[in-house]
């Protein structure tokens, strides 16, 4: 009984997250996540004294100094200038499209693809309409390759953090085993959009200029980058990431300029809750046996080829979203003849198929939802075509790639 009820108290909530509501209830993902605990604990499935066991602290300290990290950069107008600075190169259509991709990408990797996304869709949109240019395209590109470049470190995703702190993978073998697969990755996006959107890209030269004027604070700016560089040099010679983030996160809270409320307002209070219900639920089924027999039912073991994993958690993260995926697929990696070549194959397979549909990712949607505020409609159906094509060639290009060097 004990396991039926966990069963099917998770997938209601798993469905509920997936969707983003429920019917007839004002909630949200993170309040879907909430009554999910709710209910395992009247139900008796969790205790309530289980629960501080089943939150892995390291990733949600890691997660919410990262947030302090991009709230300061944000605060000294360093994504505006990183986005002035790359796009005022751009003399044409394609050299456009390059430079959104290598720079969402690029960025995605050393920080959160979903801050990058929040940051920039609104600078898209801008310099599109200025230069009267089909934004849509534009805007696949943005999401796209912020979700492949963000594969390439142990920081440029939530998924990614959980694995980090779970496999003891160091920052740096992490980033020169995936590198090179989201380089080619976002060579293939390029390459997608250009022929779903040919009449968009045909040979031309922009109308006008693209450069809008931003606001810079230089002595904000040189503090935060000199910081990050020390974090990302602390990761580099192996201290724990979420030791080094959190450091760095307090050393910028040392500020006689910006007030503390004001940080604390750019962060993310929701999501973080939503990664601490997400542990309890998903560590219900792993307690109850629940995770064990499903994995043994569609035959993921220590046997299981680096093909038939990707296909599992490709599904998989398109069912329950790439969080949820990753913390349920956590018990299986540990099984593995080869536990490292697992975890690095869950980290390429759950990001790279969050670009499969326009529900595939947080990121996504945070493109979509900003978009339309602006009345310009990425529809599911116009992300999802060129999402499909994009996911196929990163995951293929991914799974030969470890199958070569690293499985």
């Amino acid at each position: 009984m004990s396991f039926w009820v966990t069963l099917i108290i998770v997938a209601i909530t798993y469905l509920g997250i997936a969707i983003g509501r429920w019917p007839l209830l004002r909630a949200n993902r993170t309040t879907i996540t909430l009554m999910g605990v709710g209910l395992l604990l009247v139900t008796g499935q969790v205790q309530f004294e289980q629960m501080a066991h089943f939150v892995d602290a390291d990733t949600i300290i890691l997660l919410f100094s990262m947030m302090i990290i991009n709230a300061n950069l944000q605060f000294a107008g360093f994504f505006s200038l990183a986005g002035r600075s790359l796009l005022r190169m751009a003399r044409t259509p394609r050299t456009l499209l390059a430079a959104v991709i290598l720079l969402s990408g690029v960025l995605s990797a050393l920080f959160l693809n979903d801050t990058i996304c929040l940051m920039f869709t609104p600078f898209i949109l801008e310099i599109t309409q200025s230069a009267r240019r089909n934004p849509i395209p534009y805007l696949i590109a943005l999401a796209t390759a912020a979700n492949i470049g963000s594969a390439a470190t142990l920081t440029g995703n939530p998924q990614n953090m959980i694995i980090g702190v779970a496999s003891g993978i160091s920052y740096g073998q992490f980033a020169l085993s995936l590198l090179p697969i989201s380089l080619l990755g976002l060579g293939s996006i390029w390459l997608v959009l250009i022929l779903f959107y040919r009449w968009e890209f045909r040979p031309q030269h922009f109308e006008e200029s693209i450069n809008q004027p931003i606001h810079i604070e230089r002595w904000q700016l040189t503090k935060t980058l000199l910081v990050v560089i020390g974090m990302l040099i602390a990761f580099l010679v192996g201290v724990p990431i979420a030791l080094a983030a959190f450091l760095a996160a307090c050393v910028l809270l040392l500020t006689r300029r910006i007030q503390p409320e004001t940080v604390f307002y750019e962060i993310n209070w929701g999501l973080l809750v939503f990664f601490a219900a997400l542990f309890v639920v998903t560590g219900s089924l792993e307690a109850n046996g629940v995770a064990q027999q499903l994995f043994a039912l569609i035959k993921l073991g220590p046997q299981t080829g680096i093909w038939s994993f990707s296909l599992a958690t490709t599904l998989l993260s398109n069912l329950v979203s790439n969080v949820p995926a990753v913390l349920l697929l956590k018990p299986v990696i540990t099984s593995l003849t080869n536990p490292t070549a697992g975890w690095l194959a869950l980290a390429a397979a759950s990001t790279l198929a969050g670009n499969l549909t326009l529900l595939g990712s947080v990121a996504n949607l945070i493109v979509a939802e900003i978009a339309a505020r602006s009345r310009v409609a990425l529809s599911f159906w116009e992300y999802t075509r060129a999402g499909i094509v994009i996911t196929l060639i990163s995951l293929t290009i991914g799974i030969v790639w470890m199958d070569l060097f690293i499985w």
